[in-house]
This record gives C-alpha cells, structure tokens and sequence, in this order.
C-alpha cells in the first residue's frame, strides 16, 4: 500500500517489482495457457486461482493484476474486476447479485444502457425494476422491498448532472435492510473525486474508457468491490466470461500516472467555460455540479474533492433541427461524439422530448435544448472563441 496522497498513489499503485520486472511500467503478458513447470505448481494455482496467482489467460496476467492492485488500492477496495467496457461492468455487476423474483432500484438519471438493461434483459429474467428520483433520496427507504436485492446509483446524474445526496439515499436504504448490495456508476469522478466506498456503496463501477484510459483509443470497465462483495463479483463474473486483453489493461495502467494533473485541468477548463456559458443571454442555466446554480450543488461541495470536464447546459429556447444542426455541424474545436473523457472536446445536442423519453421519474424542469460539453485539454480561449462562434450562428 502507498503511504503517499492522491497524486503520490496514482504514480506507484501497481507498480509491484513482480509485475514490472525491472522496467517502469507493468510489463505486458499476452497468454491464453499458462504454463507449470510441476504438478505441485499447477495445485498452488489452481487453489489460489481467484488471488492474483498465475493460472488461465482468463483469470489475468501480470498485466491484469498490476492495473487491478492499483484500483484497488485508490478506491479501496478489497478487490477489482476488469471488463470489456464500462456497459459491460454495470450488466455483469448486477448479475452478480440478482435472480428471477428480486427487484432492483434503480435511479432515474441512469446512464441510457443502464436504464435499457433493466428494462430489456433484467426484465426478460423476471426482475423487476423501479426508478426513483435521485434528488429525493430521503424518500428511497419506502421503496425498498423485502425482494430488492440491488440499489444503483449514479452521481452526477447522467446529461442533466444533478448531484444527489448519496450519504442519505444509503442511510435511508441501509436503515431498511442493511443487506441490500448498492452500487453505483462513478465514472464521471473517475473513481478519485467521490471515494464511493468510504460511503458504504458496495461497489464502484467505472467506465475506464474515460478519464483512465484518457485518450478515447481504448475501452475498459472497472468494478471495485468491499470485502463483503468481492469474491461473489469476482467469481460470477468470471463465469459470465468477463476479461479484457493485455494491451488494454496496460494502457489503462499507463494512463493512470497521469490522472490527477489531467483532471485537474480539465476541471480548470470546464468551470472557466461553465462560468462563461452561466453569463450569456441566451443560456437558461448551467449543469456544472461546481457551479452554485447546478442542482446538487451542496451536496457536490461536500461529498467531492474536484470536478471534471463533462457538464451540460440548457438554452432558453428550443432549437429547430435545421438549427441543432447548422450549430453542432460548424464547430472547430468540438467533436460530435458518444463517450467522453478524452484530451478532446466533445459536443451534444438533446431536445425536451428527447430526455423525457430516457428520464423514467417526472419530465425535466427545462423546455430548451440542452447542450452537453466535454471540455478537453485545449486552450480555453479557442472553445469559447468556437462556442460563441455556435451562439453566432443560432442568430
């Protein structure tokens, strides 16, 4: 264990001298068989197999096992499992604890796939699921049932950013049935700004795909367990044949070291263009959880230690699709694309009615088009210099 703060941490974490072998990184091991030079050795890793011991391709290499000590260690964890993706860490996560009959609360800012699911595959086992509004977490006690086996969380709330108040959804679900396994989605603190686990969620879920992996050139997903849930999340997701390859778990490694000065300037970034959106005429509001006017606010101040590049903002008007697209087609600095957390920023545009449609708890407070930024690592006076560029365009 490092004895060193954050950034200290995210530089040494799994750089274990076994796995790295006399280089600065982890090395990369690509193996299907692993090969045993006794019986006796094969016994000692067939009994260990689930405990960073070298065994089958499937359960990880030195590779796997450094980027897996080391998001263990910044979480902490008792143990991390590796996915394909973020979806895929989020599906399995919950297969993990659900069978036919059990119930699921769900919160109803859910990342789309998540909420798709619940509402396809979970549905089709005979699990139901009920979403609950994440801003009146208080309130989530009532809907726990004798049957609920998961809660899930997400914070912010996905598009919309609104930042419950996670300490009193837990107490509220914890004071009902203390067994209940909570989750929740924390990929948007990229498992550093909000410690999920020192507020008693049983496990935090990660798409590494963004802010890890940190160059959008790669996809991961990350789930870290407490010791009551690690061995039932390790073991069940191994036999739903959940793994990912050697390069992508060191690059995802890799791009650990540098984390914490990314997010700082992402950070920095964002809030200079949230707070410059917060001041134009034709914005209605700003959903930047570091901005006093973003929903949640409070609870952001007091639950997390920064901010990053993804937030969202809400123009006063409707925009026609002819306009959705003369704005979003002519940006210089600002991609379209899905996903986030790259050195690039990105640009989205949804209509009302479209996040209706994906917000299963009461309509949204808005009639505008809202917008949703990732600000990268560029210099923030050409994203403003694109984005007034955009608002020119809208006249």
């Amino acid at each position: 264990m490092s004895s060193g703060k954050l950034n200290t941490t995210l530089v040494s974490a799994g750089r274990k001298s076994e796995y790295c072998k006399g280089s600065v990184n982890s090395v990369i091991q690509r193996a299907s068989s692993i090969v045993f030079d006794s019986v006796a050795q094969k016994k000692v890793a067939t009994k260990h197999r689930g405990e960073r011991e070298l065994f089958y391709g499937r359960r990880g290499t030195l590779t796997h096992f450094a980027f897996q000590d080391a998001m263990t260690e910044l979480e902490g964890g008792a143990g991390c499992v590796l996915y394909p993706c973020g979806a895929a860490a989020i599906a399995n996560s919950m297969l993990s604890f659900v069978k036919t009959g059990d119930h699921v609360l769900m919160t109803g800012g859910a990342y789309e796939p998540t909420q798709a699911f619940c509402d396809t595959i979970l549905a089709d086992m005979g699990i139901a699921t009920t979403y609950y509004d994440p801003m009146k977490g208080a309130d989530i006690g009532a809907l726990v049932k004798p049957e609920t086996s998961v809660v899930f969380l997400e914070s912010p709330s996905s598009i919309t950013m609104e930042v419950p108040d996670i300490p009193a959804i837990v107490k509220a679900v914890r004071a009902v049935n203390p067994e209940v396994v909570i989750m929740i989605d924390n990929t948007w603190a990229a498992g550093i700004l909000f410690k999920a686990l020192e507020h008693d969620i049983d496990i935090s879920i990660q798409a590494g795909t963004k802010y890890i992996v940190g160059h959008s050139d790669a996809m991961i997903g990350t789930a870290v367990a407490n010791a009551r849930t690690w061995e039932r999340l390790r073991e069940r997701s191994y036999l739903m044949g959940q793994m990912v390859d050697a390069d992508t778990a060191y690059m995802a490694s890799r791009g650990l070291r540098t984390l914490g000065v990314r997010l700082k300037q992402h950070q920095e970034n964002s809030i200079a263009v949230a707070q410059w959106l917060s001041a134009r005429p034709e914005v209605a509001r700003v959903n930047h959880p570091a901005l006093p006017e973003s929903a949640g606010h409070e609870n952001y101040q007091r639950d997390f230690s920064g901010s990053c590049g993804l937030f969202s903002f809400v123009l006063k008007e409707k925009l026609t699709d002819e306009q959705v697209a003369n704005y979003l087609d002519n940006f210089t600095h600002f991609s379209m694309a899905y996903s986030w957390g790259g050195y690039e920023s990105l640009v989205l545009a949804n209509q009302p009615e479209e996040l209706n449609a994906i917000r299963p708890v009461g309509p949204v407070d808005f009639s505008g088009t809202l917008v949703r930024l990732h600000i990268g690592l560029e210099d923030v006076e050409d994203l403003i210099a694109d984005l007034e560029a955009g608002f020119e365009r809208l006249k």
